[in-house]
């Protein structure tokens, strides 16, 4: 079965959501090798570009009131020798 074939059953059986994706996301297949390497190109690129991580959990957490300011610093510092933990610290300045 090819994959279109394989979607098309969970469709059917009403066992597979399908949501259009808008504007500014991106799907990257990440299955063989050459793609995973491209995807994370792909991620590097934006990240530096735009100075935002993408998909950064604790940044979302923080967003949404699920994290406080006083906790992101104590994640931030256990990071502190590494980009990670300052990304983390440069959200507390905004």
């Amino acid at each position: 079965m090819t994959k279109e074939e394989i979607n098309q059953v969970y469709c059917e059986r009403d066992d597979l959501s399908v949501q259009r994706l808008g504007r500014g996301f991106a799907w990257l297949d990440t299955g063989p090798y050459q793609s995973l390497l491209d995807a994370a190109h792909f991620v590097e690129t934006v990240e530096t570009r735009q100075g935002y991580k993408i998909a950064c959990l604790e940044e979302i957490a923080f967003s949404q009131g699920w994290l406080l300011r006083e906790q992101i610093a104590q994640i931030a510092d256990t990071l502190h020798k590494n980009s990670y933990g300052d990304y983390l610290l440069s959200l507390l300045e905004e």
